[in-house]
């Protein structure tokens, strides 16, 4: 299990009062290591900050309209465990917000704590509603109204005042960046922070929409260039996504480059409405978005996830890969469905109670795929491992359509299909000690299947078989207790 190390305080000779210690970086996962969603809840639009060595997250609230009332926030100090703030902001504080409260801006200045929101999803200048901003003195809220009314409250542009992102520059100046409805404003916020200013021609909105652009603009900067980010399609559907422009201005001009998140038929739809974390002292950076699990209908079924964003060496932003892993770090099994048997997080490790053919899956749709797993046969005269390639899934023994590959202290290694009944595929000698854990690893190219068992050269068992061609992955036991460590499935 990975832990993020606390730096140590050196003890002074005269008696004083210690700081605090700060937290080390995190190290630069590849995407949250222990599982996306990285939290629990339908939520969507997040928005990141760093304060007092914590990472922060303020998303919408995904439900519908009239239940948009407030906004609640996550921290971690390490990007793993998350703490949950309920009602950092409630329509309780705010005299004009009555709903469809979205995409809260987070960001300090002045000692204070400020969140910008849109609320009331107006429609046209005669109704109230837009961009409000409130403040606090701490970052957990409770935040109130600082104007007692919009900071925007109109269309200026064709822009519907939502999906707004603040940005401080490194000369001080404060941007804010919005716009629903295809069209994106740029403002100059105030040193105050819940003004607006006005540019160099006198002018306090600017028009900056670049090709393709729909909603969710984000600024963030590096080595000296701006990059516009922003959602495009429909937020329903599968087509949302998110792409990006680059600038030597932090008003631009934007022109379009390339598509940087999309959906993932294998993992998981409706990608969008992103947000952008630098880890302080590094280059490394992740991305924050919402995203649909497969299978799901429901327009409000989002959830947050979060995947590493890098570079190339000419500063443009590569294709981000949405990635399955889980290493159960963060102790729970949050996007595991689980069908039979009883299942438990904690201490690192996603435990299986003892049961015959209880599964736990996610929700993904692999074809060709490398599944990888830590196993660790804890009891019984059974076995213990990966599913794959699964559909149908239900309580029962062997109540799927997929594969199955384990391991047994009766000392073999074993491969078959399921189908509400059991066919062997192969088997192979293997010495396998109660209590040790062992590297399982799967590789389903087509038709032809390989098992591997620690040694990750040299496969167990080969077969062939076409019989299922796509499906979820997870993990079983059958007539045992076991303990799983480390899931990855990698797309091939």
């Amino acid at each position: 299990m990975r832990t993020v190390a606390a730096a140590l305080v050196a003890l002074l000779a005269v008696p004083a009062v210690a700081a605090p210690p700060a937290h080390a970086a995190p190290p630069a996962y590849t995407t949250a290591e222990a599982g996306n969603p990285f939290v629990d809840g339908r939520y969507a639009d997040p928005d990141v900050a760093i304060y007092h060595d914590r990472y922060w997250v303020f998303p919408t609230a995904s439900r519908g309209y009239a239940e948009q009332t407030y906004l609640d926030a996550f921290s971690s100090a390490d990007l793993v465990t998350w703490t949950k703030h309920p009602n950092v902001l409630t329509t309780a504080n705010v005299s004009w917000a009555k709903y469809a409260v979205w995409a809260p801006a987070p960001i300090a200045r002045n000692g204070k704590y400020y969140l910008y929101f849109a609320a009331n999803d107006i429609q046209n200048n005669t109704e109230l509603g837009g961009i409000g901003v409130a403040v606090a003195d701490r970052p957990e809220g409770p935040y109130a109204d600082a104007l007692g009314r919009p900071l925007i409250d109109r269309f200026v542009n064709g822009a519907q005042p939502i999906d707004q992102d603040v940005f401080i520059d490194d000369d001080g100046q404060a941007y804010i960046y919005y716009g629903g409805h295809g069209h994106a404003n740029v403002a100059r916020l105030n040193s105050d922070m819940t003004s607006l200013g006005t540019f160099a021609d006198g002018t306090v909105l600017k028009e900056i929409t670049p090709a393709g652009y729909v909603e969710g603009p984000q600024m963030i900067k590096r080595n000296g260039t701006y990059y516009l980010m922003w959602s495009e399609g429909g937020w329903t559907g599968p087509d949302y996504s998110v792409a990006y422009a680059m600038s030597d201005s932090p008003t631009g001009p934007f022109r379009r480059l390339d598509k940087i998140l999309a959906q993932d038929a294998s993992v998981a739809r409706g990608a969008g409405h992103n947000a952008a974390l630098r880890i302080p002292g590094t280059d490394t950076w992740y991305i924050f978005y919402h995203r649909r699990p497969l299978g799901e209908t429901d327009g409000n079924a989002r959830f947050l996830a979060y995947d590493r964003m890098n570079f190339a060496a000419d500063g443009t932003i590569q294709r981000v890969k949405m990635l399955v892993k889980d290493n159960f770090d963060d102790n729970n099994a949050i996007g595991w469905r689980t069908y039979g048997g009883g299942w438990t997080a904690g201490a690192g490790q996603y435990r299986a109670q003892h049961s015959y053919g209880g599964k736990a899956l996610l929700t993904d749709n692999h074809a060709d795929a490398v599944l990888d797993a830590h196993v660790t046969v804890t009891s019984g005269g059974g076995d213990a491992g990966l599913v794959f390639r699964a559909t149908a899934a239900a309580v029962g023994t062997d109540s799927y359509r997929g594969y199955y590959a384990g391991i047994t202290p009766a000392g073999q290694v074993i491969l078959g299909k399921a189908d509400n009944n059991w066919t062997r595929l192969g088997a192979a000698p293997l010495t396998i000690s109660p209590g040790t854990r062992y590297h399982l690893r799967v590789e389903a190219v087509g038709a032809v299947l390989k098992v591997y068992v620690n040694d990750m050269t040299n496969p167990r068992i080969t077969v062939t078989d076409g019989t299922y061609a796509a499906g979820s992955s997870g993990v079983r036991v059958y007539n045992a207790a076991a303990a799983f460590d480390n899931v990855a499935v990698t797309a091939r």
